[in-house]
Parts: C-alpha cells; sequence; structure tokens
C-alpha cells in the first residue's frame, strides 16, 4: 500500500486518528493528501503530521487519490459527495467513516460508483489498538479487500461485518470510549489524590480493567454472580440512574443513526 496515495476529504478528528495510528506503527502511506475548509484544522493537522499534504477546501485533489476516506459527519456527506464524485478515479476505492449512509446510498449519489467500503473508527486506533469494523460493497475485488485490511492493520482489529450491523458498532465501539474515559480519569485523579504515584495510579487502573473484562467474558457467572464478586458497592445508589441513561440516550441516538 505504501506505493498508493491516499486521500482524506475532512481533516477533523477522525482523520488525526488515522493519521496517528499508521504514524504510532511507522507505517504512513508515502503520499497522503488532507481536504478541509477550516484552516485551523488543517494547520493543527499539518503541525503533527508534517509530511502530510494539506490543500484547504479543495476536495476534488483529495478524492483524486487511490484511496479516498470520506471523514465527514453524515449530514455532511449529501453536500459532499457530488463535490468530488466526477474526480474520484475509476479504479479508487471510497472509505466511508460516517454511520447512517449506507454503501448503497453512497454508490447512488457517487453516480454508480461501486469500489466502496464502509468502517466505524474507533479513538484507540490512534495507538493501533482500535476496534474497526468495516463492511465491502460488492464492488470491491478480493484483492482490493487484502490491499484495504492491509492498510487498516495498523490501526488495530478491522474486522468484517454485515453492513447493517455498523450503525450498532457505531454506538458500542465508536462512542463507548467516551462513555468510560471521564470515569478512568477521575479516578486516576482520585488515586493520586490520596498518594498513589501517577504512574502507579494509571498501572493500577489499567490492569482491573483489563481483568474486570476477563472476568465478565471469561468467568462462566452471570451479570448478577460477577457484580457480586465484591461485596462493597460504595456507588450502588447511582448506578440504576446510569443505566438508565444508557438505555434513553443510546437508544435514542440509535434510532437517530439508523438508515
Amino acid at each position: 500500500m505504501a506505493t498508493q496515495s491516499i486521500g482524506f476529504v475532512g481533516g477533523g478528528r477522525v482523520a488525526t486518528i488515522i493519521l496517528g495510528g499508521w504514524t504510532h506503527a511507522r507505517r504512513m502511506p508515502a503520499k497522503v493528501v488532507v481536504s478541509d475548509a477550516n484552516a485551523d484544522v488543517l494547520g493543527k493537522l499539518k503541525g503533527r503530521f508534517a509530511q502530510v499534504e494539506t490543500i484547504g477546501d479543495n476536495l476534488a485533489a483529495a478524492a483524486g487519490q487511490d484511496v479516498v476516506f470520506l471523514a465527514v459527519h453524515p449530514p455532511v456527506v449529501k453536500d459532499v459527495l457530488p463535490q468530488i464524485k466526477s474526480a474520484l478515479k475509476p479504479e479508487a476505492v471510497l472509505i466511508s467513516l460516517a454511520p447512517k449512509v449506507t454503501i448503497a446510498k453512497l454508490s447512488e449519489m457517487l453516480g454508480g460508483f461501486r469500489r466502496i467500503v464502509r468502517m466505524i473508527p474507533n479513538a484507540p486506533s490512534i495507538v493501533g489498538r482500535g476496534y474497526n469494523p468495516v463492511a465491502f460493497g460488492p464492488g470491491v475485488s478480493p484483492e482490493q479487500k487484502r490491499l484495504m485490511l492491509d492498510l487498516l492493520a495498523p490501526l488495530g482489529d478491522c474486522p468484517e461485518v454485515p453492513e447493517p450491523q455498523l450503525e450498532a458498532y457505531a454506538i458500542v465501539t465508536g462512542m463507548g470510549p467516551t462513555y468510560f474515559w471521564p470515569q478512568f480519569y477521575e479516578l486516576q485523579s482520585l488515586a493520586e489524590s490520596f498518594g498513589l504515584h501517577p504512574e502507579a495510579a494509571r498501572e493500577g487502573i489499567a490492569r482491573m480493567l483489563v481483568g474486570a473484562l476477563a472476568t465478565m467474558n471469561e468467568s462462566g457467572l452471570t451479570s448478577e454472580e460477577v457484580t457480586d464478586l465484591i461485596p462493597v458497592k460504595p456507588l450502588a445508589d447511582d448506578v440504576h440512574a446510569l443505566v438508565n441513561a444508557y438505555r434513553e440516550k443510546l437508544t435514542a441516538l440509535m434510532e437517530k443513526i439508523r438508515p
């Protein structure tokens, strides 16, 4: 893949995550072109990834590469695609990072272009630990699929899944870190206030999380039995409200992004 050029239509957070993952793995493609209307966004990106070519609001130039990442929010997709469809090379592959807009709809808005992949990005990809489910359109050949998976491999796991499952993954894995990171950082802050060195606090929290997930997945216990392993539950009174917030807000969000 190092011989193929990469274009990003959109230079925001998800572009930073993917470029960061390639940098972390020392697998940055030889040519990366990023377009975004926001000069500040491009300035920050260039400051972090000096080898990347930033080209302002020139969507066609970014879309004229061998692999094109559509890195814009779902509401913007319908406005962007007409601007890039004539710039796409016939042999190029488009990778959409947006939920809600299906491969069939993307193809329709691109005038029948069929080499389309959808991926739900995951923020830990920035350190090569992402979980990024992908779905391939019918126009993607087995060889192209292999090449795309090789391109994405430095980001972490990229399992192929049925396209209708992507929105569920967007809620659970794509947005999942945002549900937990504030709690983890607060635990770290508390641990330090209780006298732990910052490195010891981070190590303890990391080991606790790995073990907690292993217990959940490997113990063979029910959720009630797992929860009951620790007798002292200082946040028990707050759990009901937290669970209800998950159910209400995430169910509503799923309905909003469902195709």
